[in-house]
């Protein structure tokens, strides 16, 4: 591509050449498959760390509604169900309490990197207002259960417990439900809810099981052993030398305190993260007071309206995710010179370019050491991986404790029983923390860890690995009754991920609403319109311009781990993007005529 860069501070065919060739270094055969799944041998790293749970006879009951997830997905489509009347709704979460993400991260630094006011919802309903611009672990927790108690969602959840399969039994039309406590449930409703981030992965590298030292995944952490809390203060880690492996969202919160308390911490690093300043700060009283009715939703549409890169004239967030878009469509409202006249995808790369060059320049101003520097600069496009925000991780490799093992993009090479080797050396540690994230791209019934049985008795995943996957908006299946699904597949991607279940949860209850209204028993969309859709999902993706993590991005969680899909994008998400999904959801559901689905009586039976 050639272009005149004359008033640019960048030579853009270089940062594209060295883009490609970071992503290059990156790729790997196995994809996916590269992660261990923590199952068998591992199971001990999927272990709950933070509630015992009680003995307990299997339950045998029938209700209303089964909500498969107790974090805010499935907080959400209880608090909608029993708006609409349903009287008994059971959630049943794998962990302790409910909380979903939440429950499980609660590793010392886990924080929001969305702003609390607009992360957290029902805000308003509730009568509560976050104490910090970005909330810290406990307080998301704690309104986890404020919500579940808000909507007598509590004391009937089923904890500690997995569904294992369920089968739609036609005759009675119902669900029926097994779990991992050999309960048998019948269900006139479910629905799927168990989020993306719950189960964890590890890296697939030889001796993960043989070291000797300490060991945790992130989402297990071990504070037996470190000491300390969600807030930091990992007072037992004076005399440990400790590894940390793993630098994207939850590293960039975690090294700041292990570093804090370690003997030496080592941080293992493929890529580097993207670390913007966060600039955390407490609630503004006078701000919380003048706030009008309707304010969260607002401010929500108006944060999603500008990182979606609709230009408006006020920017309610105005925080980095905002700031990264506005500096992008700032091109587009000021008509920069220099950018007049190009393609909106060339646009949109230089701005890129820029935004990144900031980043990169924010290292050489932290970081004292140049080489150390120069290792923690990412060369990717903005959106390959999820942004980080931090004003302390950078600062963390200043410190004579903190060393940073940079392995250019090919990972660990093994674990021994003393400790790790890269870039063929070893490390010897006492503790290996492993910050290696949740499973994303993995096959449904894996990461659910369920089977769903429809009235053919084929299983979900059964049915989508014929023809790919096939919904009606992403919440709905054909042969799959009374099945809501909370997905952003096929549905919409928000960076505020709780704007996409609540929109989401209240589809799905204006739905059950008109069923419940008109004495319907179940519902299930045509084979047309599921097709429809799914031609309309991979559509949309064929005429996107840009996107998260692109298949020219280094490898990740938001492109496959760098390997390309065969054939169409079916499970993709829309790719016009969430205002346009959101808009086509309320249309179809406010036209009254429900088109596309099939809806039954008792009578029909």
């Amino acid at each position: 591509m050639s272009e005149d860069t004359t008033n640019l501070n960048f030579d853009p065919d270089q940062l594209r050449a060295r883009y490609q060739a970071e992503r290059l270094k990156r790729l790997r055969e196995d994809g996916n498959d590269q992660y261990l799944e923590v199952a068998g041998r591992y199971a001990n790293f999927a272990k709950d760390r933070y509630e015992a749970l009680p003995d307990r006879e299997p339950l045998d009951i029938e209700i209303d509604a089964l909500v498969i997830g107790g974090g805010f997905g499935g907080l959400l489509a209880g608090a909608e169900l029993r708006k609409v009347g349903l009287s008994d709704i059971r959630i049943i979460e794998k962990g302790g309490r409910l909380g979903g993400t939440w429950y499980w991260n609660q590793y010392p630094g886990a924080q929001c990197d969305i702003e609390s006011y607009i992360y957290m919802p029902l805000l308003e309903e509730l009568g509560v207002m976050p104490s910090e611009r970005y909330a810290r672990a406990p307080e998301i927790l704690e309104h986890v259960q404020r919500i579940a108690d808000h909507y007598d969602l509590s004391d009937s959840a089923i904890l500690g417990t997995e569904v294992t399969e369920m089968h739609w039994d036609d005759a009675i039309r119902r669900w029926r439900v097994s779990t991992t406590r050999n309960d048998e449930i019948l269900a006139r409703f479910v629905v799927a809810a168990p989020g993306p981030l719950h189960r964890p992965k590890l890296p697939g590298v030889k001796g993960i099981d043989e070291f000797e030292g300490r060991s945790f995944h992130t989402s297990r952490w071990d504070y037996d052993f470190t000491g300390g809390g969600p807030t930091g203060g990992l007072d037992k880690l004076g005399d440990v030398r400790v590894a940390v492996i793993g630098t994207g969202a939850t590293g960039v919160q975690v090294i700041p305190h292990v570093a804090h308390g370690a003997q030496h911490l080592y941080v293992f690093q493929r890529t580097p993260s993207s670390i913007d300043k966060r600039g955390n700060a407490p609630t503004d009283t006078a701000w919380a007071d003048s706030l009008q009715p309707g304010w969260q939703k607002e401010r929500i549409r108006n944060f999603n309206a500008l990182v979606s890169g609709v230009p408006l004239e006020v920017d309610l967030v105005n925080d980095g995710w905002t700031t990264l878009i506005g500096k992008m469509m700032d091109i587009f409202r000021n008509g920069d010179a220099e950018m007049t006249g190009r393609p909106v995808g060339e646009i949109l790369e230089l701005a890129n370019f820029e935004k990144m060059e900031e980043i990169r320049a924010r290292v050489d101003q932290t970081v004292k050491d140049p080489a150390v520097a120069e290792a923690l600069k990412p060369y990717y496009q903005m959106f390959c991986k999820r942004p980080c925000f931090h004003d302390e991780y950078l600062l963390a490799y200043n410190q004579d404790n903190v060393t940073l093992v940079d392995t250019n993009g090919q990972g660990i090479e093994r674990i021994t029983p003393r400790g790790v080797v890269a870039n063929g050396i070893e490390y010897e540690v006492d503790c290996i923390i492993y910050a290696s994230g949740f499973e994303v791209g993995t096959a449904f019934e894996r990461r659910a860890g369920m089977k769903v049985y429809g009235k053919d008795g084929r299983t979900l995943s059964e049915k989508w690995n014929v023809n790919g996957m096939r919904t009606l908006h992403g919440m709905l299946s054909n042969g799959y009754p009374n099945y809501f699904m909370l997905s952003q597949s096929q549905g919409a991607w928000t960076a505020n991920y709780t704007q996409l279940l609540e929109e989401a949860a209240h589809h799905m209850g204006v739905i059950v609403a008109h069923m419940e209204a008109n004495g319907f028993e179940t519902i299930e969309p045509t084979q047309e319109s599921e097709e429809a859709w799914a031609n309309e999902i991979v559509a949309s993706t064929e005429n996107a311009v840009g996107g998260v993590g692109g298949s020219d991005c280094t490898p990740g969680y938001y492109n496959n781990e760098g390997r390309a899909l065969e054939g169409p994008a079916w499970s993709s998400n829309y790719a016009k993007g969430s205002i346009a999904f959101f808009q086509v959801a309320k249309a179809w559901r406010s036209s009254g005529d429900f088109h596309g689905v099939r809806f039954t009586s008792l009578e029909e039976a």
